[in-house]
Parts: structure tokens; sequence; C-alpha cells
């Protein structure tokens, strides 16, 4: 006799799951507010995947879409287009030094994919070059390049990619801070390109602010010391944009609030703000006309769909009318209210660029739980994150698991702020206790 199996809430498997997961459905969003089935408002303070930077309900970039799709709902990607030739000219317009072309993709994923093929092609070197604790998508290429030990163990035993691995710009990867970690993690980025053998490394990846991996910008000096490194051993400097693009960092491309141009520079997400699926590659003309002249013999069904260049295009419009400015204008005020929860001996600290930020947990430095060292042990930081969902407000983890990341739409004003913070305040209370200074 067949058991009887219980009915799943919904047929869908969701992404990123686990057993003990119950995910809200969401059906409606406004702003920087969305309402799941049974009518609760949520204030989203992750953009759902860092990527609603528009916030929900932008009427230009729907209005945009329906355009498009009046039009001609679909071409070729082995084809030109219109619209896709539109976003591509504008893209050109907004990017850091010369990028100029654009080779479209579907998802973050699939455009670091696209850029490191495209860079060992162009190079004639195999190795790609990431760092631990970072994370670059999911499948099995960009999961490769990935640092997270999670998402690796769970795709490396069937396939992978010639990548190798560098510290980060971390204190606590080198225990010092400020100019001399600058210095010691550049130098220790030499070492590991040098000991490759600096003829095989073809590029070196990276976000300019960790995404999900923390939200950590590099010390002052940094990237300046890796361009110049990248530059003598002729090894191509691609920035990670997919989080940090598209005035998450308070500028277009996060990479510019370095002070530094990369060769090659991809994005997703944001580029939309997630109204449809759509990423890509921007190289500037000297890589543009290596791939013409030889051709690129592989591509996707659906990059650069018309549609999600449609709403591009609109995206843009939206963040030039005001949106990177209110992002820019809010910024410092949403830095202060978050080193306020430093008070908290729970917490360790508050890090971050932009309206992307990163609060980390800790005791005396170290975190509670190594959730990469020991996955079944109990983690207080995901209890910070299910207690902010009672308050109604969406929080992300990050990667390692001792971390919730901050990200709202680039909409918020000082009111949506204060009330993100102030749940994940109470959040923090009621997991951890008060602190005297703050009963």
């Amino acid at each position: 006799m067949s058991q009887q199996r219980t009915r799943p809430a919904s047929a869908t498997l969701a992404h990123w799951s686990s057993p003990d997961g119950d995910p809200p459905t969401i059906v409606e969003g406004d702003g920087c507010y969305v309402t799941d089935s049974e009518g609760t408002e949520h204030l989203d303070f992750i953009a759902q995947l860092y990527c609603v930077n528009a916030g929900h309900g932008e009427e230009r970039i729907n209005a945009a879409i329906e355009e498009q799709l009046s039009k001609v709902a679909y071409v070729s990607s082995a084809k030109h287009n219109d619209t896709r030739d539109r976003l591509a000219d504008e893209l050109a317009e907004i990017a850091p030094g010369d990028l100029s072309n654009t080779f479209f993709s579907i998802s973050g994923s699939e455009a670091n994919e696209a850029a490191v093929q495209i860079a060992r092609e162009y190079t004639g070197a195999p190795k790609v070059l990431t760092r631990y604790q970072s994370y670059h998508g999911g499948t099995y290429g960009a999961g490769s390049l990935t640092g997270d030990p999670s998402t690796r163990a769970a795709l490396e035993p069937y396939g992978g990619t010639a990548t190798g691995k560098f510290l980060p710009p971390l204190p606590e990867a080198f225990d010092v801070d400020g100019e001399e970690l600058a210095e010691k993690a550049a130098n220790h980025l030499e070492y590991v390109i040098r000991n490759e053998g600096h003829e095989t490394v073809g590029a070196v990846l990276m976000e300019p602010v960790g995404g999900t991996s923390g939200a950590y910008p590099a010390p002052e000096g940094y990237f300046e010391r890796v361009r110049e490194i990248c530059d003598e051993y002729d090894v191509l400097l691609i920035a990670d944009e997919v989080i940090t693009g598209f005035g998450r960092c308070g500028e277009w491309f996060g990479i510019e609030t370095e002070g530094v141009e990369p060769d090659m520079l991809t994005f997703a997400k944001g580029i939309t703000s997630a109204y449809a699926p759509l990423a890509g590659v921007l190289v500037g003309p000297e890589i543009a006309d290596s791939v013409r002249e030889g051709g690129y013999d592989l591509g996707q069904t659906f990059g650069g769909h018309p549609l999600s260049c449609a709403a591009g295009l609109g995206a843009l419009e939206v963040y030039r009318d005001g949106l990177l400015e209110n992002a820019r204008k809010n910024a410092a005020y949403f830095e202060e209210k978050l080193r306020e929860l430093e008070t908290h001996d729970a917490v360790s600290g508050v890090r971050g660029r932009g309206f992307l930020w990163g609060v980390t947990f800790g005791d005396g430095g170290e975190p509670f739980v190594d959730p990469w060292a020991d996955p079944e042990a109990e983690n207080p930081v995901e209890a910070v994150l299910e207690a902010a969902a009672d308050r109604n407000v969406l929080l992300g983890g990050g990667r390692p698991a001792t971390q919730v990341i901050c990200a709202p739409p680039l909409c918020a004003g000082r009111e949506e702020i204060d009330e993100g913070v102030a749940a994940l305040e109470a959040a923090i209370e009621s997991v951890f206790g008060r602190n005297d200074e703050n009963a």
C-alpha cells in the first residue's frame, strides 16, 4: 500500500529553499512595500534579491514593456533589434571608462560565465581568479567562480572550470586594517597570480563591494593597487556589478566609487529593476573587435530579449529622474541609523556603501557559529531574520550566515529607513536581549 503524501502549500520548487522554510506568497507590490496572499504588507528592505532598485509598481517600466509588446515580442539573439541596440547605446553612455559594447545575457550567473569565456578567448589564458567569501552565481561555471563553499560543495562533484581563489580584503583574513590591509591584501593577490603562473591567468573577477557575501567595501587604495597588478601581468580586471550596479552603491556602477576602470563589467538585476530577466557583459572596443573578428559560437535564446531591453530603457529613465540622487542623498542617513546598532553587544560591525549594507554578528569579534564549518549548529542570526519577518520587514541573509544584509529599493526615504532599522533592532533585542545601555 502506497504511503499517502501531504500536499505541499505550493507546487513550485523554490530556489535556495530549506526543509523548514515557509516563504510568503507575494501577490502585489508598491514602492518599497509588498503584500502577501493574506493581505499583510511587508517592507521590502532587501529589494527581493537586491534587484528591485526602482521599487515595485513603477509604471514607466511597465509602459515600456507594453509598448515593446505591441511592436514585436521576440527577436532572435543572433539578430539585431532596435530596442536592444538603443539599450546598448545608453549603457555605453553611463559605463565607466571606454566600456562601450554589450554582450547581452539573461542572468548574472550567465553574464559572469560569458565574461570568463570572452576573457579566455581574448587572452588565451585559462585561469580566472576570484575571492573567497564571494558569490558570482549558482550555475556550474559561475558556481565554480563563487568563493562560498556551500555553493561550490553543491556543484563541484559534478563539474567545474579552471579557477583559483585568493583572500578578500577583510581584517579577519590578514589581522590588520586600513592602509596596511589594502597593501597586504593586494600583495597577496600578486603572490597568487605569480604562483599560478601569470601567463596562465586570464582575469581577476571580483565585486567592487561584496554583495550577499557581506556588503564589505575594500580598504582605500586596494583597487588602485589591484589595477596596477593586473596591468603589470597582463591580466584582465572584471567587475561583477550584478548587485552593485545601477545606483546600489550611489553611482551608476560600484567600481566608480573606487576610482578605477575595469576591462570588463558584468551586470544583471538592477538593469531592469528586475521587472524582466536581463544581464550582460560590457567590454571596451579592443575586446569587442576581437569578438567580432573571431566570432562567438555560443549564445542563449533569450539573451537580450526585446521585452527585457525595453524594461531596461524604462528603468534607466527612472534612475535618471531623481532615483540615483535619492539614494545618494539618503546614504549617509542610512549608514548613521545602522551604525547605531553597533551599541548592541551582539553586533560586531556594520559595513557597506550607498544602499547596500551588512550587519555582522558575533561575540568578542568571533561569530557565534561558523555555518560553513558547522552547518547543523543553531544560528542566532537566522532567528534575527525570522524575528524581523515577524515584524513585517524582509531582510537578507549573508554568506556566511553570520550577517544580515539591508538593501532597500533606491526610492526608500528616511521613513522607510527608520522603519527597517527599527525592526532589525527589535529583532536583535528579541533574540539577544537588551543591553543595559539600551534599556
